[in-house]
């Protein structure tokens, strides 16, 4: 049975999706079967593996869905591509019933050849977001340590909650990972207090550093692994993976 992990966050530029495309490749170089979806319309997860976005969401289209889905040039990661189109958003929107059904069975029933999905969401609270949510087991959430770091959290997990009680589904979290991570900033410590004071045992233990690595290995199509190997930021997601998998 597939763990379905919804990658979380409403704030922008958190690493949200640094961490859904070099987790997802971390599982798979750690002989998982993983795939990766690409539900947020900018599609960075998508060009961050050096792939072209659709110009329709395979969720949205009515095809099978697994015809769009291509290597992302790691053994045992595949890539749903995202697209930008704004009908593919509403066509996606959770407060359509059916196609809240139709997402889910697809991701509870036509998934079963991988350990893990992985799902990219937009960074905000909106429909598309808890479609996301909808069809996932868990969430995900990673957290910059900067100053607004938990300012707007409130609404997230508001919105998980709904999702738990409105769909009756056993949204779990699957952990909350602490991202750009810089131990020579005081402000960073007591961001990572804060968060750790706030949510307990689920933050963990694995922090993300800043490194200009992750930025640069984005930009030329490539995950942390292909890039930089040997860099603070691979031996980090490394780490998550295995904590990630020790969870499951």
């Amino acid at each position: 049975m597939s763990h379905i992990i919804c990658v979380v966050n409403q704030k922008g530029g958190v690493g949200k999706t640094t961490t859904a495309v070099n987790l997802s490749a971390a599982l798979a170089y750690s002989n998982c079967p993983t795939l990766l979806v690409d539900l947020d319309p900018q599609c960075n997860a998508t060009s961050a593996l050096g792939k072209t976005p659709l110009e329709n969401h395979p969720l949205a289209t009515g095809r099978p869905w697994n015809d769009s889905l291509v290597n992302s040039g790691i053994e045992r990661l595949d890539l749903m591509p995202g697209a930008r189109s704004l009908a593919d958003i509403q066509a996606l929107n959770a407060e359509d019933p059916v196609q809240t059904k139709r997402l889910r069975d697809v991701l509870a029933y036509g998934l079963s050849d991988y350990q893990y999905v992985l799902i990219d969401s937009p960074p905000s609270v909106g429909a598309l977001t808890k479609t996301a949510l909808t069809a996932s087991d868990e969430t995900l959430m990673p957290i910059q340590c900067e100053f607004f770091a938990m300012e707007g959290l409130t609404r997230m997990i508001e919105l998980i909650r709904d999702v738990r009680n409105n769909e009756q589904r056993r949204l779990e979290f699957a952990g909350v990972v602490l991202t750009m991570v810089d131990y020579n900033l005081e402000l960073t410590r007591e961001v990572e207090n804060d968060v750790r004071d706030f949510f307990g045992e689920i933050v963990f233990r694995t922090v993300i550093p800043r490194d200009v690595s992750l930025a640069e290995a984005s930009s030329f199509g490539q995950n942390i692994f292909e890039y930089a190997p040997r860099s603070r930021a691979a031996r980090a997601y490394r780490e998550l993976c295995m904590e990630v998998m020790d969870r499951g």
